[in-house]
Order: structure tokens, then C-alpha cells, then sequence
């Protein structure tokens, strides 16, 4: 396995090692934060294809990251995300996708589970894409602060009072839609 410095250096010299390896070491953890964006394995899927090739589209323009590989990538997925919903007939309505199965199990635990995950996506579309953002690497993906800041390109203190914020929004958007349950 690659330093991150030795990755960075392949990958801008194009060594399909190096390409294999940050595709293999990134894309699942990429692929799981467009899918808890966007509730659906297909544009999720698509997000991942788009970001990588969106690296290979830079690294071929002699641009690219020089540093912070994961934070990079991270960064054009959360925009190839953003600009989806800006520009998708979806951003009101996005599907509402089931979880990736684990298996087919139907018991009352997995249907309530399931409902939980669905409320929570919902919930999580009604914050900004900033507070989305910060949410989903935060306590999905478990980054710490400073991992969140380089990936949004925003001062530590900022991403903490951001995620204050979102929280605060997300508490309440879950209240609402607990009380319409109700």
C-alpha cells in the first residue's frame, strides 16, 4: 500500500498502479457518501464514475490535487452532487431508494430500521448542501473536523458552528416530521 505522497506523485505521472490503488482505496467510501446524499445506488454510482473522471479530466490538464487526495475527491463529489440537484428535475422530489440490502430480511426490526433510514434521508434533504455536507462526513463517515474543513475547503471553527447549525436544523426537521406521524 502507497503513501498518500507516493500516490499523488504516481497518479499525476499516470502510473495505473497508482490509479488502481486510489480508485480501490477511495471510490467505496465515496460511493457511500453520494448514497447517503442522494438515496439512490444508481446516481451514486454515476457521482463516483463522474468524480473519478473528473480527477483523470484534471490530472491530464496538469492540474489535480497536490495534497489531501481524499479531501479532493470528496470536494468533486460533493460538487458533481450539488450541481445534480440544481440542475435535475429531481432536487424536489429525490427517490426515496431502499437501503443496499444486507440480505432480504423482513422481520419488524429490518421494516422499522428501513422507515428510520428513510426518515433520516428525508430529514437530511430539507438541510442546506453545506449542512448535508458537514452531517454526512461528521457522523457517516466519522472525519474529524479538520478532515471535514480540507474537504470544504473552510476554516475548522467555520465546519464546527456549520455543524451546530445543521444539527440544530436537523433536530428540528426530525421533531416536524415526527409530530406528522403523530
Amino acid at each position: 500500500m502507497m503513501t498518500e505522497d507516493a500516490l499523488l506523485q504516481g497518479v499525476h505521472c499516470f502510473d495505473e498502479n497508482a490509479l488502481t490503488e486510489v480508485y480501490d482505496r477511495y471510490s467505496p467510501g465515496v460511493y457511500r457518501y453520494a448514497w447517503r446524499l442522494l438515496g439512490d445506488e444508481d446516481l451514486a454510482e454515476e457521482c463516483v464514475a463522474e468524480t473519478f473522471s473528473r480527477l483523470l479530466n484534471a490530472l491530464a490538464r496538469g492540474k489535480g490535487p497536490r495534497q489531501h487526495l481524499q479531501a479532493y475527491l470528496y470536494r468533486v463529489a460533493h460538487n458533481w452532487i450539488t450541481d445534480h440537484y440544481r440542475y435535475s428535475a429531481a432536487n424536489q422530489t429525490p427517490p426515496d431508494a431502499e437501503t443496499p440490502a444486507d440480505g432480504d430480511d423482513d422481520t419488524g426490526e429490518a421494516v422499522a430500521k428501513r422507515l428510520e433510514q428513510q426518515m433520516l434521508r428525508a430529514a437530511l434533504r430539507r438541510l442546506t448542501p453545506e449542512q448535508r455536507q458537514v452531517v454526512v462526513l461528521r457522523y457517516l463517515e466519522d472525519w474529524q473536523p479538520a478532515e471535514v474543513a480540507l474537504a470544504m475547503q473552510k476554516p475548522v471553527g467555520a465546519v464546527k458552528a456549520l455543524q451546530h447549525r445543521a444539527l440544530r436544523a436537523l433536530r428540528r426537521v426530525l421533531a416536524e416530521e415526527e409530530e406528522g406521524l403523530t
